[in-house]
Order: C-alpha cells, then structure tokens, then sequence
C-alpha cells in the first residue's frame, strides 16, 4: 500500500452545508467507474495544469480548473485503485464545469456505442445505489432513471420483474402483486440450476426497457433503452427455492447485417467471478453454431469485456487446437484458420487475434505455422479442469427465425 498524486479533471461540482464546495472528478486514464465525488481538501490545486485547446488559444480563468491532482490510496498492484463515494446530504444540483474541448467517447467503451452522451450530466453517477434481492449494489455510471428516485439513497429493484421502487415497503407491497419467479419469454435452456430465457424485446417491452436500465448502471454508453423492438434479451438465471434468480444477460440483433450474436453483454457485480460472464459467451456462440453462422460481439469492447473475451477466446482456441491434435489425422496435421473458424463459429479476425495474443502463429520456410507447446497444452488442461459448469448444447431447446421474412419483429 502507498500514496500518490493521481490526475483527475473536474466534471462537475456543488456546494455543501458548511460553505465548502465537492467537486467530481474522473481520473485521466482511469475507467469512468472509479469516478467520485471529493472534497477540495482532497485536491492538490497547485498543481492545476491548463487543458490544452486544439488551436493553442488562450482559455478563461474556469477552465483552469478542468485537471487537478488529488492524492488518493491505491491498493491494486493492476493500476486500479478502490472507490469509495462522498455524497452529500445537501439536494442542491451539480453545476457542470464545461469543458474546452469536446470529450468525445474513450477508445474503449462498452458494447453499444452512443456517440452523443459522452458529456454534461450524463458523466456523473446519479443512483447511490441500488438493491435487487439479497444484493445491494454500487452502480458504475450514469442511468437514465426517475429524478426522483436519484435522490434517494437506494432504489429498490424487483428481482424478477425489474420494476423500481422508492423503498423497501413499496417492494414488499409489489411483492405480494408481482405473480413472476422467473423472467418473462421462453426458457430455451436448463441444466441443472441453470436456466437461460429468451424475451422479445418487443413483446416484452417493459421488461426489456427496465433490464436495460439496470444495464446502464454498470455499462457505458449503453443505448437500448428507448428502442427494444429490434433485440433479443437472453438472461441466464440461477435457481433456488424461491425463484429463478438473475445472475446476468446478453442481447443481440434480431437482424444484423455484420452477424454479430452479441449486442451487450453483463454479469450482475453481485455474481461476478462465478464464471457466469464465460457461459453467457459460451451460448452466444452456442447460438450461433445452430445458426449455421460465424459470430463476434459489437466492437469495441469495454475492458472487462475484452478480458472475459479474449480469455473465452484463448481456451476455445486452444481447446479446438488440442483436439484436432488428439484426433487421428494426417502427418504432419493440417489445420487452416477458416477450417478452425468453421469448427469454434468464430470470425476470422478474432481467431488470428487470439492466435497472435497466445503467441501461437510463427513464420517458417516462407509459411505461417501455428505451434503448440507441451507446456501451453499442461497449463490449458489444467485450466479446463477447474471449469465446473459448462453449456450443454443438449440441453438447448431452441429454434432460430429468419426475422428477415418477418413483415414486424
């Protein structure tokens, strides 16, 4: 554990009771997540450095405010550092510190892009928190919920049919009126205590438009809220004695026009290293091998999205490669990457990248090879066998449609 000076710019600040004032600050290469409200206490002003114009002219007295050092613990030997929020119990309203240039989206989002709600109050946390079943979670970013329920220091979520209440005794109240113990749509999936279920988001719509956002809490730049009508929601669910419990989701286009089989993907905070983010890859892709389809998530990934990903992708990789190694064939073996594509319903982009993360592809005698170690294959094998759960396609009870031949979704 030690301190340091870590760079942050002012989104946003507002007055409290004593006549001092909180300001929120994002970290300068840090993910938005960890953005909080601190005291001016918690700033190091001395160190205030202009925000650079694109024209290099000369900025006003506020905008030199926009970058501050603040000195904060970190605890993470990966670079993050812990967040913890100071909220205030004044209601008054942040005043947005407007910025010189433009912010526009950071390189690496989440999976659906919006390019025009990378500003203002959008950049600020509104909900303190929420509560949904036995978990009471920390949101991430920005969702468009209620005023009125933002100022409230915990909004309470139906875990079933993901209505918002403004307390607990309105929960308790809709409990007794709410008839789901499960999500709505079909159950196309059930092996053992795990369940997936398909929902329109057209026929649903309700539901959809409140998972969406939740979502939001924990996704950047998500933009499904207002227009469900051309996705499919699957939510993965974990059972129990008193329902059928969500544990994550994904949603994918109805028709898309790049073949992607994942529009958003999340794993609740709560049910976060359990492996569940893993089988929500592995039955899109799962998806996508009835589809007779290759398929790929939306680009770009968010962070934690490329790791789930890109870990997905090394052991499906491997997995294939071993196998095929396994199998009687020809000497010497002979694998193509479209033939390797076809096997893991794969795009061919995302297999070379795998490939050249694992440091698999060599040049020899005027050919790219792919080359295996023992050591790489002992490690896989190791892996693999601290995998518990994984998807069945035996279990899958689904059909796809051609929604294109469909006059309305």
């Amino acid at each position: 554990m030690y301190f340091d000076w870590i760079e942050g710019e002012i989104v946003a600040k507002r007055p409290l009771e004593n006549g001092k004032q909180e300001f929120y600050i994002h970290y300068i290469d840090y993910n938005k997540r960890l953005d909080e409200w601190v005291s001016d206490d918690q700033l190091d002003v001395n160190k205030i450095k202009l925000p650079q114009t694109k024209n290099s002219r000369p900025v006003s007295p506020t905008a030199m405010l926009n970058k501050v050092s603040r000195k904060r613990k970190i605890e993470d030997t990966n670079g993050y550092s812990s967040s913890h929020s100071a909220n205030s119990d004044t209601d008054d309203s942040p005043t947005i510190v407007p910025p010189i240039v433009p912010a526009g989206p950071p390189s690496t989002g989440s999976l659906s892009q919006n390019q025009n709600t990378y500003d203002g109050l959008t950049r600020i946390k509104n909900v303190q928190q929420i509560e949904m079943g036995k978990a009471r979670m920390t949101p991430w970013y920005f969702s468009p919920y209620p005023q009125e329920l933002c100022n409230l220091p915990v909004i309470y979520i139906c875990e079933f049919c993901l209505k918002y209440l403004k307390s607990s005794n309105c929960l308790k109240r809709h409990k007794l009126k709410c008839k789901l113990y499960h999500p709505p749509g079909n159950e196309i999936y059930r092996k053992n205590n795990i369940s997936v279920f398909e929902i329109d988001g057209r026929k649903n719509k309700n539901y959809a438009q409140n998972l969406c956002l939740l979502a939001k809490l924990f996704l950047d730049h998500k933009t499904l809220y207002y227009d469900t009508d051309p996705f499919l929601f699957y939510v993965m669910t974990e059972y129990d004695q008193f329902g059928l419990h969500m544990v994550g989701y994904f949603s994918k286009e109805k028709e898309s026009s790049e073949d992607y089989n994942v529009a958003c993907i999340l794993t609740l905070p709560c049910h976060q290293k359990k492996g569940y983010g893993r089988l929500l890859i592995e039955f899109s892709y799962l998806l996508s091998q009835v589809e007779g389809k290759l398929g790929s998530p939306e680009k770009p990934l968010s962070d934690l999205g490329l790791l789930s990903y890109r870990s997905y992708w090394s052991n499906a990789v491997l997995e294939a490669l071993i196998q095929y190694l396994d199998s009687p064939t020809e000497s010497p073996p002979s694998l193509t990457i479209l033939e390797l594509c076809d096997r893991l319903c794969m795009k061919k982009e995302d297999v070379i990248s795998t490939l050249q993360h694992l440091n698999l592809i060599h040049y020899y005698k005027g050919q790219y090879i792919i080359c295996l170690s023992n050591e790489i294959i002992d490690q896989h094998r190791k892996s693999m066998f601290r995998r518990k759960v994984r998807i069945d396609e035996k279990y899958l009870q689904w059909q796809p449609k051609d929604w294109s031949k469909r006059g309305k979704w």
